[in-house]
């Protein structure tokens, strides 16, 4: 059992409260995963040349001003960055491969919590309320977020193998339920490409997704093919640059909710969730349906 919440902001005007909105939703959601939460925030998007890497290390004073300069050297540019607890985020102009290659050759010790152009990921082991004020969320601004609060049952409890997973571009997942076939999964994406730091399920559907949109599909197509080659029981929600989409597989045994207004589209495991959102009593409210893709993204008003 795992809670989900997601927030997607239609109204721009909303961005600077994005955080303060976010809060109590994942804390709402400490029942159904106590052991460890974090989310994937979309907001201060870098430029076309230029690439977002959210890095963790295990020591708090690890040095990251030191990294900077050696990144600056290697790439010859410069490197914006500042920390939140354990994660830095640094903006360079570069590659995203070209950059990752290097921290993985450079930098071994540093895990690349997420790349792209827009997202931010930060997970901890502890209780939502904690990971809330350890990363100063309510402070946070940005266009839409994901979030997820996990109780393991199939696995140790560890920051690595809590959500969101990312395993490409701006891309975020996380996961409700359990997958049967992810051992197969991760051996074939493996095969083509695909970069996995765990053995945690939903890292494989998160790798799954990176693989079809690097084929040229969609974000519908790819959750078109998710719905054919994931088995197992399962809601998703996952975010990219333009927006998030929510799916469940053609049981639909966990629980999802998804409540829309002219301001915003939210979802969550539990309608409790969503109470404190502004104008929530006019929302249209309704349950996703099985083996159906809701999508939103920007242009979509």
């Amino acid at each position: 059992m795992c809670g989900i919440v997601g927030l997607y902001l239609k109204n721009e005007s909303l961005e600077s409260q994005l955080g303060q909105l976010f809060v109590p939703m994942l804390i709402a959601m400490t029942e159904r995963g106590p052991d460890s939460a974090g989310f994937a925030i979309y907001g201060d998007e870098v430029a076309d040349d230029s690439v977002k890497l959210t890095l963790r290390h295990e020591d708090e004073n690890y040095d990251w001003a030191g990294l900077a300069k050696r990144l600056e050297t290697a790439f010859s540019t410069k490197v914006d960055w500042f920390q939140n607890s354990k994660v830095a985020v640094l903006k360079l102009m570069a590659d995203a491969d070209d950059a990752i290659a290097y921290l993985h050759e450079n930098a071994h010790d540093v895990m690349v919590m997420s790349a792209g152009k827009s997202i931010e990921i930060l997970k901890e082991v502890g209780l939502p309320e904690n990971i809330v004020e350890m990363f100063k969320l309510g402070q946070m601004k940005g266009s839409h977020i994901i979030g997820h609060t996990r109780m393991a049952t199939e696995s140790a409890v560890t920051m690595a193998g809590s959500h969101p997973f990312s395993t490409g571009m701006d891309l975020c997942l996380v996961h409700n339920g359990s997958l049967s076939n992810h051992n197969r999964l991760r051996a074939e994406l493996k095969r083509e490409g695909i970069h996995f730091d765990t053995d945690n399920d939903t890292e494989v559907a998160a790798g799954y997704m990176t693989y079809r949109l690097q084929q040229g599909d969609s974000l519908n197509q790819a959750l078109e093919h998710a719905l054919q080659d994931l088995d197992g029981f399962y809601t998703f929600t996952i975010g990219t640059k333009n927006g998030f989409a929510v799916v469940r597989d053609p049981i639909a045994c966990k629980p999802a909710v998804i409540a829309e207004t002219d301001d915003y589209v939210a979802m969550a495991s539990e309608y409790q969730a969503l109470t404190t959102l502004p104008g929530i009593e006019n929302a249209k409210v309704w349950e996703p349906e099985p083996a159906t893709i809701y999508v939103w993204e920007r242009g979509d008003k």
